[in-house]
């Protein structure tokens, strides 16, 4: 399956036209309401749906959320005018290409892409068999965004403003990076919305444009060195989720950040800061908070002496474990246990 039109047929395509091309190729029917599309792919070629929402300057998205029982190669060249691409991966990964263009660029899982093609080298995506995909593509016709953002193009980092002054697509540009928290958010909220007509289209737009300021800033973050950048990504935050998990898995078996960051898949800054981020504490502090809470569990829940919790999570010291249950309990962990025995008295007596 292909979205490809002849040179003569060059015209400025919106992602309406893509859709409803897209429904003709497959021959299903497609349903439309104002400036929105939908399709559902036909079983004989897999599952899912196809939508597409239209606004002005020249703004739209088009999400693919399917799972197909080939391989299926689309490959977009269309246009007069080149739009500029995002492209948000949200599942399995998918490969782009550049027509006549040696070069192949793999989006994985939690990756995003900013690509530009022009009239004699289009994009070819190729989507796997029998994986589930979910692309988020958030497009815009530059000649027709120019006139929004004309004033604020000499404020713009370089590389960006000639990429948003390339209203004809004229230059390649290709660049790969993770998306942030924020971004993937935004494109939740979009799938969430339950109304319909006005107010969709208002919200989403809104949504549209939240997210193209969010990846401007990112991709301005991702000129800094990974240590420095201060935009989490989406991906950072599964790996950070990763690292707390294993922290509270198996706590006495927990070494330290560096082996931490390495199992993971971080560098030490970022996983500090993603730690400081989600948990509003340093790695070394979520660990200790973690430990003193298990060790409060246990405590109430079972016949341990108090150095067995010791060691069972993880502290080599009695006299160090009970300094820091102190600090967060404000008691000793014999107190406490006799406090929570007491209570347990009392429950059993008024049963």
């Amino acid at each position: 399956m292909e979205t490809k039109k002849k040179a003569d047929e060059l015209k400025d395509w919106t992602v309406i036209e893509v859709a409803q091309d897209i429904a003709e190729r497959l021959n299903v029917d497609y349903e439309q309401e104002n400036n929105e599309i939908w399709l559902n792919i036909p079983e004989e070629v897999g599952e899912g749906t196809v939508r597409a929402l239209a606004f002005s300057h020249g703004v739209g998205i088009l999400n693919l959320e399917v799972k197909l029982k080939k391989e299926v190669r689309f490959e977009f060249n269309q246009s007069w005018v080149q739009p500029l691409k995002i492209i948000f991966n949200r599942k399995s990964p998918f490969v782009h290409q550049f027509s006549e263009e040696e070069e192949i660029h793999e989006i994985e899982h939690l990756e995003s892409a900013i690509i530009s093609c022009t009239s004699r080298n289009g994009n070819v995506i190729t989507l796997p068999a029998n994986e589930p995909i979910c692309l988020f593509n958030l497009e815009l016709n530059r000649k027709l965004f120019e006139e929004k953002i004309e004033n604020f193009l000499p404020e713009m980092n370089e590389e960006l403003e000639s990429l948003f002054r390339d209203v004809n697509g004229v230059n390649l540009f290709f660049y790969k990076g993770n998306y942030s928290l924020d971004i993937a958010r935004c494109i939740e909220d979009i799938g969430d919305y339950g109304d319909t007509g006005l107010t969709k289209s208002v919200f989403v737009e809104g949504k549209c444009y939240e997210i193209l300021a969010h990846y401007l800033k990112q991709y301005l973050d991702d000129l800094d060195s990974p240590g420095k950048r201060q935009i989490l990504r989406k991906a950072t935050v599964e790996k950070v989720k990763k690292a707390a998990k294993i922290i509270n898995d198996d706590l006495n078996e927990v070494d330290n950040i560096k082996t931490l960051a390495n199992k993971v898949g971080l560098n030490q800054n970022s996983l500090q800061n993603g730690f400081q981020k989600l948990y509003g504490a340093s790695v070394n502090n979520y660990i200790r908070n973690a430990r003193m809470e298990m060790g409060k569990t246990l405590i109430e829940q079972t016949d341990l002496n108090i150095s067995e919790i010791t060691y069972k999570i993880g502290i080599s010291s009695r006299s160090y474990f009970s300094k820091l249950f102190k600090e967060r309990f404000a008691m000793s962990p014999t107190q406490y246990r006799k406090k929570a025995e007491q209570k347990n008295d009392k429950s059993e007596n008024s049963d």
